[in-house]
C-alpha cells in the first residue's frame, strides 16, 4: 500500500503513467538517432526544355549544311563560304543551348554559366553578322555584276569573315572576362549573368544592322527590277512577264527581311526597355522565336540554292533530277 502510494503521489492512473513514459523514451531514442531527410527531385523549367529541343533541332540541320559545303571543292565561291559561316554559326547556337541545359541542371556553377553564355552570344552575333555579310555579297553581285568574280571580291569575302568572327568572339569574351552580374544582381538584364549595358549594346547592335539591311535590301529590289525590265525588254517578254518576275524577287526580299525582323525584334526590344526585375515567362517568351531564326536561316539560305540542292541530291540518292539539272538561275532567285 505504502508502495504505491510513493510511486503514484500523482493521482493518475497507473496505465497513464506507464504510456507516457514509453512514450518520453521512445522520444528520446528517437532524438539521439540522425533523421535523413529525403533529397529534393529535380524540377525542370518546361521552358529550357523547349529550348534545348530548338538547340537540337537548329545542330542537326546547319550541321547538314556545314558538312555539304565543307566536303564539297565546288562550292568555294564568296556566296558558299558567307553560307557556310552562317550555318556554323547557327551550328554553335544550337549547341550552346544544348550545354546551357545541361549545366543548368547537371553540373551548376558561376564558370560553366559564363561560358555557356559567353558561347551563345558569340554564336548568336556571328549569325546575325553573317547574315549582314550575306546581304552585303548580293547587293555587291548584282551591283558590280561584270568585276563580281574576281580575286578582289575573294579577299574581301575572306575580311568581312575575319572581322564578323572576330567582333563575335570579343563580345562572347566579355562576360568571362568579368562584364556580368554575377557580384551585382541589381545590373542584370533579362538574359543572366550579362549586364543590362551589355545586352543594351548587343541591341543596338542588331538595330543598327537590321537598319543596314533593311536599306541594302530596298537597293537590291531596285536592281532586280532593273534587270528583270531589261531581260523582258531583250527577250520580248510581255509586261505580265515582267511583272511576275519582279513580284517574285520583291517577295522573296520581303520574306527574307520579314522572318529576320520577326524572329529578333521582340527580344531585342524586350532587352533594351527590361532588366531582372520581370517576370522569366517574358524572358522565354521573347528569346524562343530568336532562336527560330537559326531553324529558318538554312531553309532560306541554304537548301534554297541550286548548288547546294545538286550536292544534297548527291550525298542522298547519287544522282541529280534533271528538274534540277536544268533549271535556269532567274533575276527573283536573290
Amino acid at each position: 500500500m505504502n508502495e504505491d502510494l510513493k510511486v503514484n503521489l500523482s493521482g493518475l492512473p497507473r496505465d497513464y503513467l506507464d504510456a507516457a513514459a514509453a512514450e518520453n523514451i521512445s522520444a528520446a531514442v528517437s532524438s539521439r538517432v540522425p533523421v535523413v531527410e529525403p533529397e529534393p527531385e529535380l524540377v525542370v523549367n518546361p521552358w529550357d526544355i523547349v529550348l534545348c529541343t530548338s538547340g537540337t533541332l537548329i545542330s542537326c540541320e546547319n550541321a547538314i549544311v556545314v558538312l555539304i559545303i565543307f566536303h564539297n571543292p565546288s562550292l568555294r565561291a564568296p556566296m558558299f563560304l558567307l553560307i557556310g559561316s552562317l550555318a556554323l554559326a547557327d551550328l554553335l547556337a544550337g549547341i550552346g543551348l544544348i550545354i546551357n541545359f545541361v549545366f543548368a541542371y547537371l553540373l551548376q556553377s558561376e564558370a560553366t554559366k559564363l561560358v555557356t553564355i559567353g558561347l551563345i552570344v558569340a554564336s548568336f552575333s556571328a549569325s546575325v553578322c553573317s547574315l549582314l555579310a550575306i546581304t552585303v555579297d548580293r547587293y555587291l553581285s548584282l551591283y558590280y555584276a561584270l568585276t563580281y568574280h574576281s580575286e578582289r571580291t575573294v579577299t574581301f569575302t575572306y575580311v568581312m569573315l575575319i572581322m564578323l568572327w572576330g567582333t563575335s568572339i570579343c563580345l562572347g569574351l566579355l562576360p568571362v572576362m568579368g562584364w556580368n552580374c554575377l557580384r551585382d544582381e541589381s545590373t542584370c538584364s533579362v538574359v543572366r549573368p550579362l549586364t543590362k549595358n551589355n545586352a543594351a549594346i548587343l541591341s543596338v547592335s542588331f538595330l543598327f544592322m537590321f537598319a543596314l539591311m533593311l536599306q541594302l535590301y530596298i537597293q537590291i529590289c531596285k536592281i532586280v527590277m532593273r534587270h528583270a525590265h531589261q531581260i523582258a525588254l531583250q527577250h520580248h517578254f510581255l509586261a505580265t512577264s515582267h511583272y511576275v518576275t519582279t513580284r517574285k524577287g520583291v517577295s522573296t526580299l520581303a520574306i527574307i527581311l520579314g522572318t529576320f525582323a520577326a524572329c529578333w525584334m521582340p527580344f531585342t526590344l524586350y532587352s533594351l526597355i527590361a532588366d531582372y526585375t520581370y517576370p522569366s515567362i517574358y524572358t522565354y517568351a521573347t528569346l524562343l522565336p530568336a532562336t527560330y531564326n537559326s531553324i529558318i536561316n538554312p531553309v532560306i539560305y541554304a537548301f534554297r540554292n541550286q548548288e547546294i540542292q545538286k550536292a544534297l541530291c548527291l550525298i542522298c540518292c547519287g544522282c541529280i533530277p534533271s528538274s534540277l539539272a536544268q533549271r535556269a538561275r532567274s533575276p527573283s532567285d536573290v
